[in-house]
């Protein structure tokens, strides 16, 4: 295949823009160093020193929070030089309710600190890329443009040079051979360097603001806890809506046929002509309390999940409802996922299309359920309204607990006027 005008201008304009973004990032990394270095290390000493007093605890938590400000810069530059953007690791901590504990919060996370280690260590990676990156730019820059200098210099205050000290001449053209050589040879492996510069710097940055197994075991404890108490929240939501529904449904239906099976069995000796309507009224009351019992069954564990699958559950959830739905199942044929994972699905796409129908006011939905590596991911959008979300006191009360309790993470994005698109990534395997 051969590379057109157009192609090798291209890639000589990304080769020059790469080699002066690195460039950038290390030289503007130097003093943002000692700025980082020093803030960061005057507080915390000040926060250590006055830790007796009960007054260094705030400072250090001020500091934790002025470290991670800095790794927000830290991680916008590591994204401009590595050309993606830059991950932002969880800053998982212990859950506080009182307010000097959610004030002491950042001391207690594992990123916090790596944001502050990052701060202090980041100084040495600095000084040494700095130095070896504005040496080979200068000199680079020095030995290419020595013929002009030198001639400059000689013909003003005299010169003596390079020539000179190695007895090869006096005469300024040597010199500026000599200077041009050199600067040559240093502006052919100044890529090199400056790669190697900005790589060194980018590593540390990489491996302490963008990686989670500095706040592993921290992260760990507060997903467990948290997906822990989502699961005993969803479990005893759940639990008060079958109650209420049973006591507002079933229950009293059955209370009403009771009553209507006392009064035929009293009309029966009276008056036995007017007991078969009664007795009509109470199949019909019959039948739609195991409607009802079937529907509640089917919120509780529905048997089509646990026979056929998500797929086919899904595909029945989708054939009731009342606004016309667009269902996209993309699993592997045959493989079934973990138990909560399929019922934490199932529940969230069966409770958002009642939510559809109830509040919405929407003409067509669409449910997509795809595998993207470890993650099932499960969307459903809809044209309606919008303005939904997960606070209390909503329509979709209850999902976030239940996504969060297999170790998912639920978002809403609903502007009013719409659309409204949930968005679930659950783990293919339950945690």
């Amino acid at each position: 295949m051969t590379s057109t005008p157009a192609a090798d201008q291209r890639a000589a304009r990304g080769y020059f823009h790469q080699l002066g973004v690195r460039s950038l990032y290390v030289l503007v990394g130097f003093p943002l160093a000692i700025v980082r270095f020093v803030v960061l290390m005057t507080m915390f000493a000040v926060g250590i020193a006055s830790s007796v007093a009960f007054v260094g605890l705030p400072v250090l938590a001020g500091t934790m929070q002025v470290a991670r400000g800095f790794a927000y810069v830290d991680r916008a530059r590591l994204s401009q030089v590595q050309g993606w953007p830059a991950r932002r690791p969880a800053y998982h901590g212990v859950q506080s309710r009182t307010w000097f504990g959610r004030l002491l919060a950042p001391v207690r996370q594992g990123q916090s600190w790596a944001d502050w280690g990052h701060g202090v260590l980041g100084l040495f990676p600095a000084v040494f890329g700095f130095a070896f990156t504005l040496a080979w730019w200068a000199a680079s820059l020095a030995g290419v443009t020595a013929f002009a200098y030198i001639w400059i210099l000689e013909r003003t205050v005299g010169y003596e040079g390079l020539g000179t000290l190695l007895g090869l001449g006096d005469a300024w053209q040597i010199d500026a051979g000599i200077s041009t050589g050199l600067g040559v040879i240093f502006l052919l492996t100044l890529p090199a360097v400056v790669k190697g510069s900005s790589a060194m710097n980018a590593a540390l940055a990489r491996a302490m603001l963008t990686s989670d197994r500095v706040a592993d075991l921290h992260g760990q404890v507060s997903h467990l806890t948290e997906s822990r108490d989502a699961a005993v929240s969803a479990e005893a939501s759940a639990l008060r809506r079958l109650e209420r529904d049973i006591h507002d449904g079933p229950q009293q239906r059955l209370v009403r046929l009771a009553m209507d099976l006392s009064a035929a069995q009293r009309r029966l000796a009276k008056d036995p002509s007017t007991v078969q309507p009664m007795l009509a009224e109470a199949i019909t009351a019959t039948r739609e309390t195991l409607d009802e019992l079937r529907a509640l069954s089917r919120g509780i564990a529905p048997p089509i999940l646990a026979d056929r699958g998500l797929r086919a559950a899904l595909a029945a959830v989708a054939g009731r409802s009342i606004v016309p739905v667009q269902l996209d199942v993309e699993l592997p044929d045959g493989v079934r996922l973990p138990l909560m994972v399929e019922n934490a699905a199932y529940f969230l796409v069966a409770e958002a299309l009642t939510n559809v129908a109830k509040h919405s006011s929407a003409t067509n939905c669409s449910v997509q359920v795809t595998r993207e590596g470890p993650v099932l991911r499960v969307i459903v959008s809809d044209n309606g309204i919008g303005g939904a979300h997960t606070a209390k006191g909503h329509g979709l009360a209850g999902l976030t607990d239940r996504v969060r309790a297999v170790g998912g993470l639920l978002t809403v994005v609903s502007p009013v006027g719409g659309p409204t698109i949930l968005t679930a990534e659950l783990p293919w395997e339950a945690s």
